[in-house]
């Protein structure tokens, strides 16, 4: 099972996530991250791979869950068009 992908967890690119619609749920005393969330360069919403856990309605994210380019792509390309999850909780897990 994957690790909790949280707000401030790495993205593949170097950036962070910025939990932007979760407010009250936390896992490690950070916010975890939910479908749409964005990192610290700008856009790079996070696409949730499971379907099983839900905050306010919204699917939650997971270490490696995939990620829309975010707003270094162009001009730099690499990472920043594919910033995927990369880092969260050493202890909790969830998935399918």
């Amino acid at each position: 099972m994957p690790a909790v992908h949280r707000d401030t967890d790495s993205r593949a690119c170097g950036a962070t996530t910025k939990s932007a619609q979760s407010r009250n749920v936390y896992v490690n005393s950070l916010l975890w991250s939910i479908n749409g969330d964005p990192n610290s360069h700008g856009s790079g919403a996070l696409s949730a791979a499971t379907n099983n856990v839900f905050i306010g309605g919204i699917a939650v994210c997971n270490d490696k869950d995939s990620a829309a380019p975010d707003d270094l792509c162009p001009p730099l390309g690499g990472a920043h068009c594919a910033p995927d999850a990369d880092g969260g909780s050493s202890n909790v897990f969830v998935g399918d």
